[in-house]
C-alpha cells in the first residue's frame, strides 16, 4: 500500500458547491452567480488552472490563465491548452508556480483533495439536482479560516490542518 500524497503548499481548489454537495450535472453548473464568476476570475487570474477535460469542454481556455487539462485520451488537444494524462503529471507541470488552482470537475477534485493546502469554496444556498459532487470536507483535516456571507451564497476558505 503506497503512502497518500503529501499536500503541496501551492495547490488550492476553487469550487462552488450546493448545500447537497452538487457542483454540476456533467455539462453545466446548476446556477449562475455573476458575483461568484467575477470572484473566480479575480482569484485565478495569472495562475495556472488544472481541470478535467469535461470541465474544459464546459468553460474553454480562459484568458490570462494557463490551462492544463487532464485527459485519458492520448490524442486529445485544444488550442492554448497543455495536456496531462494524470493529476500527478499536471501538478509536476506547475511545481514551480507560486499558486495553482484545481478547478474541477468532481473526479479531479477527489483526486486533488490530498494535494491541496487550501480550499476556496463558494457555498451556494441551493440544493439542485445534479450528478457531479464535491468530496466531503473532513473537519479533522480542514479548518475554516474565513467566511464572507453574500446574498444566496458565502465565500468560505479552508486551510489544511498541520
Amino acid at each position: 500500500m503506497s503512502e497518500p500524497p503529501a499536500p503541496l503548499p501551492n495547490v488550492a481548489m476553487i469550487v462552488a458547491v450546493a448545500r447537497n454537495g452538487v457542483i454540476g450535472d456533467g455539462h453545466t453548473m446548476p446556477w449562475h452567480l455573476s458575483e461568484d464568476l467575477r470572484f473566480f476570475k479575480r482569484t485565478t487570474m495569472g495562475h495556472p488552472m488544472v481541470m478535467g477535460r469535461r470541465t474544459f469542454d464546459s468553460m474553454g481556455a480562459l484568458p490570462g490563465r494557463r490551462s492544463i487539462v487532464i485527459t485519458r485520451q492520448h490524442d486529445w488537444g485544444a488550442p492554448g491548452v497543455e495536456v496531462a494524462h494524470s493529476l500527478p503529471d499536471a501538478l509536476a507541470m506547475v511545481a514551480g508556480d507560486e499558486q495553482v488552482f484545481v478547478v474541477g470537475g468532481g473526479e479531479i477534485y477527489r483526486q486533488a483533495m490530498p494535494y491541496a493546502a487550501r480550499l476556496l469554496v463558494t457555498e451556494v444556498d441551493q440544493s439542485p439536482e445534479g450528478s457531479v459532487t464535491f468530496p466531503p470536507i473532513d473537519p479533522q483535516e480542514w479548518v475554516e479560516t474565513a467566511r464572507e456571507p453574500r446574498p444566496g451564497f458565502a465565500w468560505v476558505t479552508y486551510e489544511r490542518r498541520s
